[in-house]
């Protein structure tokens, strides 16, 4: 099993930035894929962004494509969600997730491991 910790989120104005990390521990030899999703009040959960954990490839949701970058550091077992250009719609709680095995990148159900998540808050 792999545990995950997201850190840093917080409160931003519309245009500002911030920068999550997510921090894995425990069968982390196992790691295919880390994706980051959020979930919004009253909203489905969504895809964000996912990186590739050994050859570092990067998948992003339109509505962050240009804004966010997701990259990884694979001796200290972290995955990062810059974000840039934020705006009041990404306010959210971003949950860091890890995918052992096959599946879609883009779908909750492929991902074996979920964080607790960390609340964004961009105001207008």
């Amino acid at each position: 099993q792999v545990r995950l910790v997201e850190s840093g989120g917080g409160l931003v104005q519309a245009g500002g930035s911030l920068r999550l990390s997510c921090a894995a521990s425990g069968r982390t030899f196992n790691l295919d894929t880390m994706g980051w999703f959020r979930q919004a009040p009253g909203k489905e959960r969504e895809f964000v962004a996912a990186i590739t954990w050994t050859g570092g490839t990067t998948y992003y949701a339109d509505s962050v494509k240009g804004r966010f970058a997701v990259s990884r550091n694979i001796a200290g077992n972290t995955v990062y969600l810059q974000m840039n250009s934020l705006k009041p719609e990404d306010t959210a709680v971003y949950y860091c997730a890890a995918k052992l095995g096959g599946g879609t990148v883009a779908a909750m159900s492929s991902f074996n491991s979920w964080g607790q998540g960390t609340q964004v808050t961009v105001s207008s």
